[in-house]
């Protein structure tokens, strides 16, 4: 009997983070070290609040985005040919197989970005002002660079370099995510709809989730 596309893609979900319990990559390694870059960039420039509130939802989506960099090199690192081969052997449907990454990389993202909001908070006395938007603009970037560093990491997971490969896939083709944040955040403190820049948000995920699902089964194959 044939499981159901949501049942394969549950699977593959489980199994990354059962890959991560074990490894704790997450977060014992990328977490505290997004924090600790944080916390740096104030001691490098200084401890005056008026500059810190004006980079610190700048800084905070940059660091969300090496992030997402680092889940999609952590994707083409943990997963051998041989492992890939088996998962095809299993009959599970290649895109089942991609949305199910994409999910586990989406629950280290939500994760991380929520944990760095509050330090972001903290450190850069950001105001509070249009943060109601924040769980949705959350949302948004960590959806779109979970499709994204799925897509980028199975793209080059056949050849040698692809941990040298991913971050020169992904860090480019995030740029429209990281404008639409941060400018939704702006429009909102200058007064004016931030409805355009969600929209290219949700836009860019529509078609970065087309693309990985059509994708899947050719890139499974070659």
């Amino acid at each position: 009997m044939r499981t159901s596309f949501w049942t394969q893609a549950t699977a593959i979900t489980k199994r990354d983070l059962m890959r991560e319990r074990r490894s704790g990559e997450v977060l014992w390694v990328t977490l505290p070290f997004g924090a600790i870059a944080l916390l740096l960039i104030p001691i490098a420039i200084g401890t005056d609040r008026p500059t810190l509130r004006a980079i610190g939802i700048g800084m905070y989506w940059v660091i969300v985005m090496l992030f997402g960099v680092l889940i999609a090199v952590r994707q083409a690192h943990t997963e051998s040919q041989a492992q890939r081969d088996v998962v095809a052997l299993t009959g599970i449907d290649p895109a089942a197989g991609y949305v199910g990454r994409v999910i586990a990389s989406f629950l280290f993202l939500i994760g991380f970005e929520a944990v760095l909001a509050v330090v972001t908070i903290a450190l850069y006395d950001v105001p509070l002002d249009g943060w109601a938007w924040m769980p949705l603009v959350m949302v948004l970037v960590g959806l779109g660079l979970s499709l994204l560093g799925t897509l980028a990491a199975s793209i080059v997971s056949t050849g040698r370099s692809a941990s040298a490969l991913v971050p020169l896939l992904v860090a480019p083709l995030s740029v429209p995510l990281l404008i639409g944040a941060t400018q939704t955040f702006e429009a909102i403190r200058l007064g004016r709809s931030s409805l355009t820049w969600t929209l290219m948000m949700t836009i860019v995920i529509l078609l970065l989730a087309i693309a990985g699902v059509l994708s899947a089964r050719t890139l499974q194959e070659s």
